[in-house]
């Protein structure tokens, strides 16, 4: 019997890397992206020594259409199928609007809102032939205003935004979508920034990558009738403070 097939953008670290590990372990092969070729290669090792899932890597720049549809075609290629994707490739920079360099501009558009774009738009012919699932990566911060770093919390509105509206436009194909927001996740995200959450906050202070893992395999674990179209995933007391992220 042929394994369901999976793509994880953003794999080679935090949230990605602990969402390739689960549906590995859930059954499902396992397309690896990033822009990080060892860790992916690492990875996709790690992955094959410790479960009866197929993996394989393949570096991609998801800002660039070109490596995305050769990703999903070398995916497809390898698995003959593909049934899932987590499109999680992200990053935030925050700062004000008016110092802000447009390169930093650039950059968070180029990966929170292209990439998915382009990830989405590739995926859909494949997803329709299965009846398959994408999911995204969005942040509460795309949820609640955010004034410490408008540019990524504007980046995040755009993909739940586009997420719900995709399912609009393609739900009655019997492609399920879902848009998971969580708070802080204890990551490498904010590292170019200065702390890396993974630092700031205690194991238990916060999400654990592991956490959002499992909210993915639940959203994909939906039968083809049902879908979760959205999934806050928050510590208990966030909602206490409304600029969120």
């Amino acid at each position: 019997m042929t394994a369901n097939a999976s793509l994880v953008t953003g794999a080679s670290s935090g949230i990605g890397r602990a969402t390739a590990i689960e549906l590995a372990a859930n059954g499902y092969d396992v397309a690896l992206t990033s822009r990080s070729d060892a860790e992916l290669r690492d990875l996709a090792d790690e992955i094959e020594a410790n479960t009866e899932s197929r993996a394989i890597a393949i570096p991609t720049d998801v800002t660039d259409e070109s490596q995305v549809d050769a990703m999903l075609e070398e995916t497809v290629a390898e698995f003959g199928r593909l049934d899932a994707v987590v499109s999680n490739a992200g990053l935030g920079l925050s700062g004000d609007v008016e110092s802000m360099p447009t390169e930093h501009y650039e950059t968070m558009m180029g990966v929170n809102c292209d990439g998915m774009f382009y990830t989405a738009r590739g995926a859909i012919p494949h997803l329709r032939e299965t009846r398959g699932n994408i999911v995204f990566t969005g942040s509460i911060a795309g949820k609640y205003p955010r004034g410490t770093s408008p540019v990524y919390a504007a980046t995040k509105w755009w993909t739940r935004g586009f997420a719900l509206s995709l399912a609009a436009q393609i739900g009655d194909e019997d492609i399920g979508i879902t848009v998971i927001n969580p708070s802080e996740v204890r990551t490498n995200f904010n590292e170019q920034e200065g702390t890396a959450f993974e630092d700031a906050f205690e194991e238990g202070a916060v999400s654990e990558p592991a956490d959002v893992a499992d909210a993915v395999v639940y959203a994909l674990s939906q039968s083809e009738r049902n879908t979760v179209a959205e999934l806050d995933l928050y510590r208990r007391d966030k909602l206490e403070d409304m600029e969120l992220g």
